[in-house]
C-alpha cells in the first residue's frame, strides 16, 4: 500500500466524528471516509442525553450546545405563542419520559443537573464537524468502502468515489456507518435481534387545523401514539399496524396524512411536508464490538427504536470509550488486550437500552392489556425510588462499568463539577479538554501525584482541598477512588488503564 494512517473511521455522523476527535487527541492519525456527499438532513434524534452531551462538553463544545439549546427554547416559545397554552410542555419539574409517560421528576433524581439537551442530531453533527476541522482531521466524502482485508499488522481498505477509487493501509478500521453498516457485514459480525413490528414517523409538516392535535405531549389513542406542537410543525407518530412495506420508499405527504388521521382520530389535512422519515422497532445487537482489527461503534453495533431518544447519546459514549483506548494501543503504551474492555464495558449498556426500548413499545401498544400495564407503571412512578430508577435508565446515568471496586463511584461516568486547585478555580471538564486522564489528588503531601507523575505523562495531576482522591480516565470513568490519605489500589489502577506491567516489571514503552 502506498499510504498508511493509524485508523480509518467509516462514517462521518456524530459517532464517527467523535471517534475521530478522540483518536486525534490521543496522538494518532485518522482518516474519515463518508459515503454521503453532504450531512444528512433527515429528521433523526431531537435531543441528546446527558452522557452524550458531557462527552462533547469535555471536548470543547459546551458553548455550542448552550447556543443551540437557546435557539430551540426560542422555537418552543414561538410554538406556544402560535398554538396557545395547549402547546406548552409539562414544565421544569419533569425531566424526560418513559413510554410517553412524562412523569420522571427532577426532584427524585440524584443528579438533576445532569440533564438531556433538546439539540437535534443535525446541530450535534455540525458541532462535531467544526471541532474535527479545527483539529485538522481529514474527512473524505462520496467515498463508499467496497472492500477491506485484515492482515497481521493492519487492514487494507478500498473505496469507490466519483473522484477515483482509493486504497489505504491502516492499523485499525472503525465502523461508524449506521444500522445497515457495510463494515459490520463485511467483517462477519453476528447481529441477532428481533424483527420490526411497527412504524414510527418523524416529520415537520404544515397542518390545516393544528389546534385539533392539541394539547401537545405524548397522546396514546386507540390508533397508536402521536405528539404534535412542542416545536413548530413537529410531528411524531407511532403506528402499530405493522412495519412499512418498503422502508426505502420516500415518505410522502399522503402517507403522513393517512397515518396521522388514523392515529390521532382528528379530521386534519397535511398541507405541506417539509421533511419526513420512518423508523421501526427492529432491535439488534452485535455479538462483539471487535473482530481483530475491525471495531464497531454506534448504530453499527446496536439498533433499537429511537423512541425515548437514547441512541445518539449511546453511540457518542461508545466513541468516547473506544477512542482513548485505541489511541493508547496504537501509541504502543498499552497492550492490544485493552481493546477487549471496550466490548466488555459498552455492550451491556446497549443490551440494557435495547431491553428498555422493547419494554416501552410493549406498554405503548393500543390494546387493553398494554394499557393496564401502562397504568401500573405510571402508579409505580409515584414512588421516588422507582422514579429515580426509570429516570436513570432513560438518561444513562445508571451506567456503571464493573471495575471490581466496592466504591459506588468507581466505574461511573463522572459529571462536571467545580475543582479548587492551587492554580485557582475551574471545572473538571476544563481539565479534560485535551483528552488526558485526570488525578484529583487530596492525599497527604501529594503522594498520589508523585506516584502518577513517576509513571506516565498522560494524566494531569491536580491537588484538591477535599477528597476523595480520584483517578479519572479520559472518557470520564472513575477508575479509582480513595479517601484523602490513602492511595491503596492506585498503582493497580494505573497499570490497568495507563501503564501496563510486563512480565519483567517494566513498562511497555517509555513515554517521552
Amino acid at each position: 500500500m502506498e499510504e498508511h494512517v493509524d485508523v480509518v473511521v467509516v462514517g462521518a455522523g456524530p459517532v464517527g466524528l467523535l471517534a475521530a476527535i478522540e483518536l486525534t487527541l490521543g496522538g494518532v492519525r485518522v482518516l474519515v471516509l463518508e459515503r454521503l456527499v453532504t450531512p444528512s438532513m433527515v429528521s433523526k434524534a431531537l435531543g441528546i442525553g446527558p452522557l452524550g452531551s458531557e462527552a462533547m462538553q469535555r471536548r470543547g463544545m459546551a458553548a455550542a450546545i448552550t447556543a443551540a439549546e437557546e435557539r430551540i427554547f426560542a422555537a418552543m416559545k414561538k410554538s406556544t405563542e402560535q398554538n396557545g397554552p395547549d402547546a406548552r410542555g409539562r414544565g421544569t419539574r419533569f425531566s424526560g419520559h418513559f413510554a410517553g409517560l412524562t412523569l420522571i421528576r427532577k426532584d427524585a433524581q440524584k443528579e438533576p443537573e445532569r440533564r438531556a439537551h433538546p439539540v437535534d442530531q443535525q446541530a450535534v453533527e455540525a458541532m462535531l464537524a467544526d471541532r474535527a476541522l479545527s483539529l485538522g482531521i481529514e474527512i473524505h466524502r462520496e467515498c463508499d468502502v467496497t472492500n477491506f482485508v485484515q492482515q497481521a499488522d493492519g487492514v487494507d481498505v478500498a473505496w469507490a468515489s466519483p473522484a477515483g477509487d482509493g486504497r489505504i493501509r491502516c492499523s485499525y478500521l472503525v465502523g461508524c456507518d449506521g444500522g445497515r453498516s457495510s463494515i459490520r457485514k463485511m467483517a462477519g459480525f453476528d447481529f441477532p435481534g428481533t424483527a420490526p413490528s411497527m412504524t414510527m414517523y418523524n416529520a415537520v409538516a404544515e397542518i390545516d387545523h393544528p389546534e385539533r392535535l392539541l394539547p401537545s405531549g405524548w397522546r396514546r389513542t386507540s390508533g397508536g401514539v402521536f405528539s404534535y406542537g412542542f416545536l413548530p410543525g413537529r410531528l411524531v407518530m407511532l403506528d402499530f399496524s405493522g412495519p412499512p412495506e418498503d422502508r426505502e420508499a420516500p415518505v410522502t405527504c399522503e402517507e403522513i396524512e393517512a397515518v396521522l388521521r388514523r392515529v390521532s382520530g382528528a379530521d386534519v389535512r397535511v398541507k405541506a411536508l417539509e421533511s419526513g422519515s420512518r423508523w421501526t422497532d427492529n432491535t439488534r445487537l452485535a455479538d462483539t464490538y471487535r473482530r481483530g482489527r475491525v471495531l464497531l461503534a454506534g448504530d453499527a453495533a446496536h439498533i433499537h427504536t429511537p423512541f425515548g431518544g437514547q441512541g445518539l447519546s449511546l453511540g457518542l459514549v461508545d466513541a468516547a470509550n473506544l477512542g482513548w483506548k485505541l489511541a493508547a494501543v496504537i501509541r504502543g503504551q498499552m497492550p492490544e488486550s485493552l481493546l477487549d474492555t471496550y466490548t466488555a464495558e459498552r455492550r451491556p449498556v446497549a443490551e440494557a437500552v435495547l431491553a428498555n426500548t422493547r419494554a416501552q413499545m410493549a406498554i405503548l401498544r393500543p390494546d387493553p392489556q398494554s394499557g393496564a400495564m401502562r397504568d401500573i407503571i405510571a402508579n409505580l412512578m409515584q414512588f421516588d425510588d422507582v422514579n429515580r430508577f426509570i429516570g436513570e435508565i432513560m438518561s444513562g446515568l445508571s451506567t456503571r462499568y464493573d471495575l471490581g471496586s466496592e466504591r459506588d463511584e468507581v466505574g461511573r461516568l463522572i459529571g462536571d463539577r467545580p475543582v479548587s486547585h492551587r492554580d485557582g478555580e475551574g471545572s473538571l471538564y476544563d481539565l479534560m479538554q485535551d483528552g488526558m486522564g485526570v488525578l484529583l489528588d487530596a492525599s497527604t503531601e501529594g503522594k498520589a501525584s508523585r506516584l502518577v507523575a513517576a509513571s506516565t505523562l498522560r494524566i494531569r495531576c491536580v491537588a484538591v482541598d477535599a477528597g476523595p482522591s480520584m483517578l479519572i480516565r479520559p472518557d470520564a470513568c472513575v477508575a479509582w477512588a480513595e479517601e484523602e490519605n490513602s492511595i491503596d489500589g492506585l498503582e493497580e489502577a494505573l497499570h490497568r488503564w495507563f501503564i501496563p506491567r510486563l512480565d519483567d516489571g517494566s513498562r511497555l514503552r517509555s513515554e517521552q
